[in-house]
């Protein structure tokens, strides 16, 4: 059987690591996965079921009985279009919860996997290169600065109409780095085969050229 190529995207909340993603699947042809709306689903579904995130029990049969369907430009949660429901900074927060529970990982992980088509995937998240495709044979780890990735995201909601306080988003976003690195399953890091890109002082375009020119690099002949 080929092998399917993979290109493991990770990094930490806000980074802009999913549309740079999406971006670079988009150039190539390739699928793309975004681990971080399974996990965010997860914790939508167990809101909705008003369950405790630190049920791990509960939370795992969630995640394991999962209705959720990926559609171009769509994401549907038991048949209901949950795309812009999912990116709620509530939710956002709990899927930050949720992923740090064994259980709930282990549930998620073949979901994963199975999006390794090809004729090749992209998937953006946190722990895609350690853990979810291991021998991908490109790895980024793509971060900005905090005061950066709570401008992005400030900037983001204040578009969407909402009110919202950066000092309260940047305490939020530096709060999850914080959990996200100290987990004790596949935590938040730079792998030592991972090249790393920071996108402090890049556009969008740059990152997704830069993923790019490091493909070529690295893919088989």
């Amino acid at each position: 059987m080929k092998t399917v190529s993979v290109i493991a995207i990770d990094g930490p909340s806000a980074s802009g690591k999913g549309t740079v993603a999406a971006r670079v699947a988009a150039a190539l042809g390739w699928h793309y996965l975004d681990s971080g709306a399974l996990y965010r689903l997860t914790a939508l579904a167990a809101q909705r079921r008003t369950l405790a995130l630190d049920d791990e029990a509960a939370i795992c049969q969630v995640a394991a009985t999962l209705d959720v369907s990926f559609l171009e430009g769509m994401i549907l949660l038991e048949g209901d279009d949950a795309t812009e429901l999912i990116r709620a900074e509530a939710v956002g927060e709990g899927a930050s919860r949720v992923a740090v529970l064994p259980s709930v990982r282990e549930a998620l992980l073949q979901r994963q996997r199975d999006f390794a088509r090809q004729p090749g995937l992209v998937a953006d998240g946190r722990d895609m290169g350690s853990v979810v495709f291991p021998k991908a044979p490109l790895k980024v780890f793509l971060t900005a600065s905090a005061e950066e990735r709570a401008n992005r995201r400030y900037k983001q909601l204040i578009a969407k109409g909402e009110s919202v306080n950066i000092s309260q988003i940047l305490q939020d976003i530096e709060q999850r780095d914080a959990r996200d690195r100290a987990r004790s399953v596949a935590p938040l890091q730079q792998l030592p085969d991972a090249r790393l890109l920071d996108t402090t002082q890049l556009t969008v375009d740059a990152a997704v050229r830069t993923v790019l020119d490091w493909w070529k690099e690295v893919s088989p002949r």
